[in-house]
């Protein structure tokens, strides 16, 4: 996580009401890896301000609206503003007691996040989309349509209201949830902003549960949550390739029952083998198959330009060092150029 170590020096000090706040603003900053998004230097410092007590979560906003009101005009792919006022208005959120299960409360808790960054902040979708997916090869999940969106929100909503949690186990809890996660985010009720939106309710509602889920998992595995909600939203019978959940209750196990699984982005990955050009499957779950480790970076940067060596090395079962030798290889052949800097930049792809 690329922020993890900026706010560790709290939990040390085991102060409860700072080990709270630091735990939601690693959330928060966390989450915009789904989209590859990284905040700047200054709402770390700001954050901090707010950790220990020295301004509140309003006057976090309000800096971050006259620092952006005061910086010149940026490029269009300039997303840094986003991830700083949605990571600040993610950290209010979760700092809230307050919660509604509700299609309303989900609608309205995106206004909350996007409100003045997406003109549709707030407004279900009222167009198709498909999108991209680095985990699918640059296939798509089947999103809902537009005319039958607010239909299947109610219907999941009810469906998950009258469930009765009562007389189940905690591992039937944990199935049943990432069921429910997953085709929420499949309807996909957004143009921009699904995961994130879906990623704080969620984390809202499993608190009523009695559930702690504001914790380091969300902030350092936010995209290997979204890839596993993709491959789990994703047929291609065809291919021999299945919808499967494991990933997602891999996750939640990890979340809320404490368990150690391992999460790597690479296994979700739908592989083909170049040879036959035919799926690799073992019980329909696809094995990644290596291929040139550089053209892999690129295609994982091209999803998330915010990725580190660090996280690349575990995707790749290499060092970091290894990684950092790859980056310099490509800057020199003119594939990639870094903008910003080592902690706080992401990558360009040049060809």
């Amino acid at each position: 996580m690329a922020y993890a170590g900026d706010f560790d020096e709290y939990k040390r000090l085991g102060e409860p009401e700072k080990v709270e706040k630091s735990e939601i603003w690693q959330t928060a900053i966390g989450l915009q890896q789904v989209d590859g998004l990284r905040p700047s230097e200054y709402l770390i410092k700001t954050a901090k301000l707010n950790i220990e007590g020295e301004i509140t979560i309003y006057e976090v906003q309000d800096r971050l609206n006259s620092y952006y009101e005061s910086k010149p005009a940026r490029t269009a792919d300039d997303r840094t503003e986003e991830a700083d006022k949605v990571s600040a208005r993610i950290a209010e959120i979760l700092s809230e007691k307050t919660f509604s299960f509700s299609p309303v409360e989900y609608i309205t808790l995106h206004k909350r996040l996007f409100a003045g960054i997406h003109k549709f902040a707030g407004k279900i979708r009222d167009y198709n989309i498909s999108k991209k997916e680095w985990v699918l090869n640059g296939e798509t999940v089947y999103y809902a349509s537009a005319d039958s969106i607010r239909a299947a929100l109610d219907y999941d909503f009810g469906q998950e209201k009258t469930f009765v949690y009562k007389d189940i186990n905690k591992e039937q809890i944990v199935e049943h949830i990432t069921k429910f996660v997953s085709g929420l985010w499949q309807i996909h009720a957004f143009g921009e902003g699904n995961t994130r939106t879906t990623a704080v309710f969620i984390i809202k509602y499993l608190r009523t549960f009695g559930f702690t889920v504001t914790n380091d998992l969300f902030a350092d595995h936010s995209w290997y949550f979204r890839n596993a909600l993709v491959r789990a939203n994703y047929n291609d019978y065809k291919n021999n390739i299945y919808s499967t959940l494991e990933y997602l209750k891999r996750f939640f196990g990890n979340l809320l029952l404490g368990e150690s699984n391992t999460l790597r982005n690479r296994e979700l990955r739908v592989s083909y083998d170049s040879g036959a050009d035919v799926p690799v499957k073992t019980e329909n779950v696809p094995v990644y198959v290596p291929v040139k480790r550089k053209d892999e970076i690129l295609k994982m940067l091209l999803a998330n330009p915010c990725l580190t060596a660090d996280e690349l090395a575990a995707v790749f079962s290499v060092t970091a060092k290894t990684i950092k030798r790859d980056f310099n290889a490509m800057k020199n052949d003119g594939m990639i150029k870094r903008i910003g800097s080592d902690k706080t930049g992401q990558w360009e792809i040049i060809k």
